[in-house]
């Protein structure tokens, strides 16, 4: 690239940056941290439909549940299912995840990236059990309708 055209070109960027508030930045961020805390709260109450609300259709997901794969249009729905039946064959109940101050709450335009250290605590055969160190990493895209997830991945520590 010519470096005379290089130079103006990447001054109307740093513009055009400053002249985006901060505030508008923050309020996406938070924006999308709701829809996060909107899944983990539906999740945390046993509430499936609030849950699943916060997904968009199509959705991407990998868990350390088995298949541990999902996608599609029901890859959210089809997650939840997967997570009851392990539950239920393992004896896990009450399950609750707690989110931890996230590493990355990233926004461009339409799109949104989160990393986010978990905890994920349950009972297990009535023995409570904590699995701490985890990492949630979830995608999000704006749609009319807000912030939805994308697809997320769990990674146990």
């Amino acid at each position: 690239m010519d470096f005379r055209r290089f130079v103006p070109l990447a001054l109307t960027a740093g513009l055009i940056l400053l002249c985006v508030p901060v505030s508008a930045v923050a309020s996406e961020q938070t924006n999308v941290l709701a829809t996060v805390h909107q899944f983990i709260d539906g999740f945390n109450k046993g509430d499936a439909k609030s849950a699943l609300a916060a997904c968009a259709s199509p959705a991407s997901i990998i868990d350390d549940i088995s298949p541990h794969e999902w996608h599609g249009p029901t890859a959210c729905v089809d997650w939840s299912n997967a997570y009851d039946a392990d539950a239920k064959k393992n004896g896990i109940t009450d399950g609750i995840v707690t989110l931890g101050t996230p590493w990355h709450v990233d926004v461009a335009g339409d799109r949104a990236y989160v990393v986010t250290p978990v905890t994920y605590t349950y009972k297990q055969h009535g023995k409570p059990m904590t699995e701490s160190g985890s990492v949630l990493t979830v995608a999000l895209k704006k749609i009319a309708a807000g912030w939805r997830i994308t697809g997320w991945a769990w990674a146990k520590h």
